[in-house]
């Protein structure tokens, strides 16, 4: 989001401003719920992470379908009513796993490429969001790069959250410290719940 910040000044744009919005309908049970993330993304603006100063946060009060290709298009329409002339798409919009098959639903790329044709969208920048994974050598999250493939570490979703749950740490630079805490602490207190939650009673 800082590199789609800097690209628009280099091509002319005085003062780009990033609309963080976070989807508020309902979710899947064992996604992380809004206010946790909401709270993720205060930590985050205060860490510096993200500029205050050029960012808006505000909720978008949809619900999530899951419906891929199909759905991204809402959310790229929406975005524009809210006064947005460019939009960040990321890899497997609004996806979800198969059901019977460990892989996507979807295929990763046909979110932006089905944006990229879609009516009503003409007026809307679509900016694909490029591969991002862990530099171990610069110890912080970048840009994926072929030529030198062995030093990127790709922690997928559910790793991330599997090291939360348990308690280990990612590696330095992965996230801001703040907005892992936060994600920590949100698990811990589902363990404290199951553990005090009273046993069901049997029929």
């Amino acid at each position: 989001m800082n590199d789609t910040r800097r690209r628009l000044l280099e091509m002319g744009f005085k003062n780009p401003i990033l609309l963080l919005h976070p989807l508020g309908g309902f979710t899947k049970a064992d996604d992380v719920p809004l206010p946790v993330r909401m709270e993720q993304h205060s930590k985050v603006l205060e860490d510096g992470v993200l500029d205050p100063e050029t960012t808006i946060v505000s909720i978008f009060p949809s619900p999530m379908h899951y419906a891929g290709p199909t759905e991204v298009q809402w959310h790229a329409k929406a975005r524009i009513n809210a006064g947005a002339n460019f939009y960040i798409v990321g890899r497997d919009p609004a996806g979800m796993g198969h059901p019977t098959e460990k892989r996507d639903l979807y295929n990763p790329d046909h979110g932006k490429k089905v944006l990229s044709m879609a009516p009503g969208l003409e007026k809307l920048n679509i900016l694909p969001f490029k591969v991002a994974a862990y530099d171990t050598v610069a110890k912080k999250m970048a840009f994926f790069e072929p030529s030198r493939s062995q030093d990127f570490l790709f922690i997928s979703g559910t790793k991330m959250r599997t090291f939360a749950k348990t308690g280990e740490n990612p590696p330095d630079g992965f996230m801001c410290p703040g907005g892992w805490k936060v994600l920590v602490d949100y698990y811990n207190s589902l363990q404290t719940e199951g553990a005090t939650a009273p046993a069901a009673a049997t029929v």
